[in-house]
């Protein structure tokens, strides 16, 4: 029967994993500053300064475009929730610790670029987005019960999923400074995928039973984390209408890519438990 380990011993076997890969992330990741992407010309003072309020005509982006960035800024502006939740899983000092401040410090640069953007070229409605902001907040994030290789998986899939949203945005975008934007958060999330990656791999070195059934327990219950747009619509069915991010696609979007990198069909280090887990995976794709 093989050993069954806990999260305790496993955050530290990962933890020299988790410092190499941190390192590696710093040195890879565009150091792209928000304010760099923002037209500050284009501002104007609302009525409470003496200027004018938000019109619908003064919007200059396409529905879909308002749509991906409202979605973004709703979801990154949550970040304190989704660092609570992540904080609880993860150690509280050392190499797990620093990296939970870096992905949120990243994820919280998101929500400055894209508020900013849409509040100085008045692309969206101010006080409609400020409200299901505010809303959204306060409903806060609750990561379902997991163990620390059911969040690991997770993780990988949630950042890789939040790429894919931002590449297929930046394919969509008419306005080329929202596609470069797009194009900057993509890579941001497709590095953090990658983070997670790399230590999902480690652990099939330390458990690879455990870490196999881990994911396929992830992909049997993945759902992208979803926000309550103004005018109280789900962010999974419109982004999926848009094209933005369509769930039936996740398969060979999110899933396989990161099951090749792991080398799930291939890995012979598996015994009874593990090559179940890995008949569930086939019978999940």
């Amino acid at each position: 029967m093989p050993t069954e380990f806990t999260d305790k011993h496993l955050l530290t076997e990962l933890a020299p994993v988790v410092e190499e890969n941190l390192a590696r992330h710093i040195a890879e990741a565009d150091g792209w500053l928000p304010h760099d992407l923002v037209p500050w010309d284009q501002g104007k003072n609302f009525a409470f300064m003496g200027g004018t309020d938000w019109s619908a005509d003064q919007s200059t982006l396409s529905e879909v475009e308002a749509l991906a960035l409202t979605v973004g800024v709703l979801v990154a502006d949550n970040v304190p929730a989704y660092h609570r939740e992540i904080a609880k899983h993860l150690a509280m000092v050392g190499p797990w610790w620093r990296w939970v401040g870096r992905w949120t410090a990243e994820e919280n640069r998101h929500s400055i670029v894209l508020r900013n953007y849409l509040m100085v070229t008045r692309a969206v409605d101010p006080v409609a987005l400020e409200r299901a902001r505010m809303d959204e907040m306060v409903r806060g994030y609750a990561m379902p019960p997991m163990h620390l290789l059911e969040m690991l998986a997770n993780s990988a899939f949630e950042e890789k999923a939040a790429a894919v949203r931002h590449q297929n945005t930046a394919a969509l975008a008419e306005d080329p400074l929202v596609a470069s934007i797009e194009t900057r958060l993509a890579a941001d999330d497709e590095l953090q995928s990658v983070f997670y990656r790399n230590v999902v791999e480690a652990a099939f070195a330390v458990a690879p039973e455990q870490m196999v059934r881990a994911i396929a327990s992830r992909i049997d219950a993945f759902d992208v984390p979803s926000v309550e747009l103004p005018g109280g619509k789900n962010s999974t069915a419109v982004l999926a209408e848009a094209g933005i991010y369509d769930p039936a696609h996740q398969r060979e979007k999110v899933f396989v890519p990161l099951l090749a990198a792991w080398n799930i069909a291939g890995r012979s280090d598996l015994g009874a438990d593990g090559e179940k887990a890995r008949e569930e995976l086939s019978a999940l794709l």
